[in-house]
């Protein structure tokens, strides 16, 4: 357990064996690179004064690594680039399983009987399979046809687990799984556009939605990205909007529809060449006209916060409101939640959850006690006695 934990630790911290070594060295530890090797292999057990050194550097609390793990995850696909290698992926995964686990375990309290409202993956033989499965999404979650103000919200709202994690523009684009095989799980990046980001968990979402078996991975993300395209603009509400034959198109319409839709005017091009309503030659011509316009990948439009989770710090603020959990607690489950520095509204609420957890009979003093102090202040302004009380005459018009 302690070796699982501690592999996790360092690559959720994005470190390498080296730079551990090299910080533990600035805390005064000595410590060879073998050494640690051993200890992240199950071969050795670190004594508890290098744990708690350990946890310093990898920025974890030291019952962190004696915590059992809780949650397994199936990775099913990872868009990056191919300079986005191995250790670099599995980072991600270990960031990403930390607030998996973090997550469910308050799902698991605040909402036992929750229900995860997500499809029977189904077959995909031919592409337009994909546009039926976003439909079918989109009806089992009542959607209708208008846009998605939040494709996360919708995800979180039906079951699903969204986790943000960093990473430069452009190196990863999106990661998806099965959490214990009941919850859906997708990763996105912080560093990419909401835009870019709403896109990318829609076609995630198609991985989750559609069959893998006996497809390659070209055509599986062609299906995921024609399933992401189709979530976001249903095919009635395209032709609606454009439709049904255009031989011509404006780029300036395109930038009216990508604020109304949230899907880039580049995503919209190509939604209208996959539904006929322009041809190949014109689909060239706003290639063309967007590259001179510089508009690629330069513009968004989405309101900011729109596409990022929020069900993790929900939970973990009601677990703390119900004092189901104390403010470490908190700050472990879902950092920065609660604020480094904490307001008069945090301050009141430790007083409430101390005089909730009193004795019986200290409480009921202590009730009392308010009780007299707030008689005493009420007799003494003139402000709220000088008044009399209103009668149904005073209710009604002269």
């Amino acid at each position: 357990m302690i070796s699982l934990r501690l592999r996790q630790a360092r690559l959720a911290a994005g470190l390498t064996q080296s730079q551990v070594i090299e910080k533990l060295q600035r805390l005064g530890v000595s410590l060879t690179k073998g050494g640690l090797s051993k200890y992240e292999n199950g071969r050795s057990i670190p004594v508890p004064q290098l744990l708690f050194k350990l946890g310093q550097v990898l920025g974890v609390v030291p019952k962190y690594f004696l915590k059992e793990p809780t949650v397994s995850i199936q990775w099913l696909a990872f868009r990056k680039h191919a300079a986005f290698g191995k250790r670099r992926q599995d980072g991600i995964k270990a960031a990403a399983q930390e607030v998996v686990e973090n997550q469910v375990w308050l799902q698991e309290i605040l909402q036992p009987g929750l229900k995860v409202h997500f499809p029977v993956r189904r077959s995909a033989p031919i592409l337009d399979d994909a546009e039926s499965a976003a439909a079918a999404l989109r009806k089992q979650w009542s959607l209708g046809e208008l846009p998605i103000e939040s494709v996360t919200s919708a995800i979180e709202d039906h079951g699903g687990i969204v986790v943000e994690c960093e990473g430069k523009e452009d190196e990863f684009g999106g990661l998806c799984g099965w959490v214990n095989g009941k919850y859906p799980l997708i990763v996105t990046s912080s560093s990419i556009s909401d835009e870019r980001r709403r896109f990318s968990m829609a076609h995630e979402l198609g991985h989750l939605s559609l069959e893998r078996e006996g497809r390659a991975e070209d055509k599986q993300e062609q299906w995921a990205h024609r399933f992401a395209a189709a979530f976001i603009v249903p095919a009635s509400a395209a032709r609606m909007e454009l439709g049904e034959r255009r031989r011509r198109l404006s780029l300036e319409e395109l930038v009216i529809l990508k604020r109304k839709y949230g899907m880039g005017v580049k995503a919209w091009m190509r939604r209208a060449l996959e539904l006929e309503i322009i041809d190949a030659g014109h689909f060239r011509s706003l290639e063309a006209q967007l590259r001179r316009a510089q508009w690629a990948g330069k513009e968004s439009l989405i309101p900011r916060g729109k596409e990022h989770p929020t069900r993790l710090k929900q939970m973990t603020l009601r677990a703390l409101t119900e004092g189901l959990i104390t403010p470490e607690k908190a700050q472990e489950l879902c950092p920065g939640c609660i604020g480094e520095h904490r307001g008069d509204e945090y301050q009141q609420l430790d007083e409430i959850l101390a005089l909730m957890n009193l004795p019986e009979d200290e409480k009921g003093e202590r009730f009392a006690e308010m009780a007299r102090e707030v008689e005493a202040c009420y007799r003494s302004d003139k402000e709220l006695t000088a008044f009399e009380a209103f009668s149904d005459e005073d209710l009604l018009d002269e």
